[in-house]
């Protein structure tokens, strides 16, 4: 687990943009490949009008196809311990070991249990349920459906990686997700990503309002393009 601090300022930033905002600021420090680093499309977010969801990976397994020894109850109390390892408020990540999922990783006790102790939301590669109860307490979750029932719901490992979303999620990673979907962002270079993102944005206002002033033509807008990708270079070239 990496112990990076962020500061306050930083998570900050980071809740105020978007998810594709941050993969777009991502792809400037060219550390990893376009295609890798975030959650595939299975994984969707259960309440897409709450704002971004920001946090560190608490992670653990789940299953609830055949009984076991205690209960997810009874391994709670050891999961939300461990969010005082974390560098910050925890994202809690379960892989469900069921395919496909026999029934559902959390419901309202679970999730008002976790916000309870600061947790920033939850993601799931199985099902949810409660999700008026869950809406209701504005707590971020996102899964790859609803089932009814809970099952023989239990905890087989906590704190070890997951696959989630086609993605290996280990405890402390930093998570950035929306109702577009969910992201790694590399710890070494969080702060660095956050104040990006403001840039992006204010690039992007360059192509946004020469279309939104009305009347254009190719000529203009390509002008309007250039000055979005001048921006967008001398970005990248000051990141690199």
């Amino acid at each position: 687990m990496s112990e990076t601090a962020l500061s306050t300022e930083t998570l900050d930033l980071l809740r105020k943009v978007d998810t594709p905002t941050v993969c777009n600021a991502l792809e400037l420090f060219d550390v990893r490949p376009r295609t890798s680093g975030y959650m595939d499309q299975r994984i969707q977010a259960c309440f897409p009008e709450f704002p971004p969801m920001v946090g560190f990976a608490s992670t653990a397994t789940f299953r609830s196809s055949t009984p076991a020894q205690g209960d997810a109850y009874s391994s709670i109390d050891a999961q939300i311990e461990s969010f005082g390892q974390l560098p910050g408020p925890a994202v809690v990540v379960f892989q469900d070991l069921d395919e496909p999922s026999a029934a559902a990783t959390f419901g309202e006790v679970m999730c008002t249990t976790y916000q309870s102790f600061g947790a920033a939301g939850l993601i799931t590669s199985g099902t949810g349920r409660d999700l008026e109860q869950v809406r209701a307490i504005g707590f971020p979750a996102f899964t790859n459906g609803t089932i009814c029932a809970h099952g023989y719901c239990h905890f087989p490992t906590i704190g070890d990686p997951v696959q989630v979303g086609g993605l290996t999620i280990r405890p402390g990673d930093l998570l950035h997700g929306d109702c577009n979907g969910v992201t790694t962002i590399p710890l070494d270079i969080a702060c660095d990503v956050a104040k990006a993102c403001a840039r992006l944005v204010e690039a992007e206002q360059v192509i946004l309002e020469h279309l939104k002033g009305g009347e254009t033509t190719a000529a203009e807008y390509r002008d309007a393009l250039a000055e979005f990708k001048s921006m967008i270079s001398a970005l990248g070239d000051e990141l690199k």
